[in-house]
């Protein structure tokens, strides 16, 4: 799969742009805030429906402008056009696909996979628990709809129940009590099928994560990543160990009025021949860690989904030093279709360039190959 071309209409710096791509490297190079990454904004987007930094739709729309449009055009085995509409008077989105209107974006996830490696990576590994279980649960999500479905359902459930105790809090109403062990049965219903699939993800995708971290580092250190639930591993007790340890905490749920147990909470483990990333890792160790973390990622999306993921790159190379810069230039001739988003071209003699890639110089929103 890969991305044939895209509009930008109103969006950021970009007016009207339109781009053609290679279905190799495609280095865009420019300036800080001359609008080079919002074209990787753009591009995801299309596959997700969603902004890559988590900013709203109204903070993308040009300045002055009430609306802004992406249209785009991926090639596989067929060829699907997509549409996303935002409408700053409506604060509405609409998105198309081949013409047709959707409602979800679920409809789109994992239809279009990608995968994004940018300077905010640092948070995975650096970060809180939550920026663990955030990427975790984006990889399974766009490799499985029964995980896509169970997640959104486990966190309408969360959201019921954390409402329902904070009723209870605030009334001293005990006769919600019935309520809550139904919510709570739903919970544990849901929890214990994210658990048991992000078990299933983990041992498989720690191979993926091995053979990417030995790419850069040849060798030199062993990679893992640990995942245990409430200290059970036998997947068919699960579902009862999360019950009892609910019914244990339920005295403090009341009282705190939140959800205090269930894989919301969770935490992954990254390790480095055994030695905790995060406690032991020096900054280096963090940043290949993070690399591989991506590339792991879209191996294991190629090889589930049977399509080849697009791979965005924003202002990495800029952070590295050059044996690992090369490293990983080289290893992009393995991905298919990446688009890298680079400040300054004039001295970067380590990538490894052919003549199908690509190279768009970005200028205050404007456009030209080079």
């Amino acid at each position: 799969m890969f991305l044939d071309k895209i509009e930008l209409i109103n969006f950021r710096l970009h007016k009207h742009t339109n781009l053609n791509f290679s279905e190799n490297l495609n280095y865009i190079v420019g300036g800080n805030g001359q609008g080079k990454t919002t074209i990787l904004e753009g591009i995801y987007y299309l596959c997700t429906t969603r902004n890559i930094n988590q900013a709203s739709d109204s903070d993308v729309v040009m300045f002055g402008e009430n609306y802004f449009e992406i249209n785009g055009v991926f090639k596989d085995l067929t060829q699907n056009k997509l549409k996303i509409n935002f409408s700053l008077e409506a604060n509405k989105k609409y998105l198309y696909l081949d013409n047709k209107q959707f409602y979800r974006a679920s409809s789109v996830i994992g239809k279009f996979p990608v995968v994004t490696l940018t300077q905010s990576d640092h948070a995975i590994t650096l970060g809180s628990p939550a920026e663990r279980r955030k990427f975790i649960d984006s990889v399974i999500a766009q490799s499985s709809e029964v995980y896509l479905k169970t997640l959104i359902d486990y966190n309408k459930t969360l959201r019921q129940r954390s409402s329902l105790l904070s009723q209870i809090k605030e009334s001293g109403n005990r006769s919600l009590l019935t309520q809550l062990d139904a919510w709570t049965d739903a919970l544990v219903e849901a929890g214990t099928e994210l658990v048991k699939r992000r078990k299933v993800f983990i041992e498989k995708f720690n191979e993926f994560i091995r053979e990417s971290y030995f790419k850069v580092m040849e060798n030199k250190e062993v990679p893992h990543i640990e995942y245990s639930f409430l200290d059970e591993d036998d997947p068919d007790k699960i579902g009862d160990v999360y019950k009892q340890a609910i019914a244990e905490m339920r005295e403090q749920e009341l009282r705190r009025a939140t959800n205090l147990v269930g894989p919301h909470r969770d935490d992954f483990i990254f390790r480095i021949n055994d030695n905790e990333l995060k406690k032991f890792g020096s900054q280096g160790q963090h940043k290949t860690f993070q690399i591989a973390l991506r590339f792991g990622e879209f191996f294991f999306l190629k090889e589930v989904l049977n399509k080849t993921p697009i791979f965005l790159m924003d202002d990495v190379f800029g952070e590295l030093d050059v044996y690992r810069a090369s490293k990983i230039s080289r290893y992009l001739k393995e991905i298919g279709q990446a688009f890298i988003t680079i400040t300054d071209f004039s001295n970067l003699d380590y990538l490894h360039r052919s003549e199908d890639d690509y190279k768009l110089i970005v200028e205050n929103g404007s456009v030209k190959y080079d």
